[in-house]
């Protein structure tokens, strides 16, 4: 039975949670400082976490300058992948960016990572390049995707 599940926008009170999601999600984690810095500092930044059950389950980074908006980082904790949650998550970060101006919308993902690449096309993205030894764990490259938020 699917309880309670909420998509709202980041607070201070959340970082713990998203450093969690974070570390046990990338090789390469952001330092839990860096949120910090994001909800303070970057005034191009908007985080939204996703809760379930009074619990944040996954999060979304965006930046958005003028009408170009990018996906930081987005995450699900392990257990709850697979559930639509990702896509419930990136669909509401997409309507953010929309509302906010943004005309089309960014994003790196790993080109090993096929259940993210097949997300992303569902919701309309397309490979637009490739950055070359872009994850520095293992010089992984990524595709950067790209999909056009005003109906072009």
């Amino acid at each position: 039975m699917d309880t309670q599940l909420m998509i709202r926008y980041m607070e201070v009170k959340d970082i713990d949670e998203v450093y969690h999601i974070e570390r046990s999600s990338f090789t390469t984690p952001w330092k839990k400082e860096s949120f910090y810095h994001e909800l303070y500092h970057n005034q191009y930044a908007h985080y939204l976490v996703l809760e379930k059950d009074n619990r944040v389950i996954g999060y979304c980074g965006i930046w958005i300058i003028i009408d170009n908006a990018q996906i930081t980082n987005i995450a699900i904790l392990k257990e709850y992948r697979g559930k639509y949650y990702g896509e419930e998550l990136l669909k509401t970060a997409i309507r953010v960016c929309k509302q906010k101006g943004a005309k089309q919308l960014s994003l790196e993902v790993r080109v090993t990572n096929y259940p993210a690449q097949g997300l992303y096309r569902k919701l309309g993205f397309l490979p637009g390049g490739i950055r070359k030894n872009y994850y520095t764990d293992n010089g992984e490259d990524a595709y950067v995707m790209w999909v056009k938020l005003n109906g072009e």
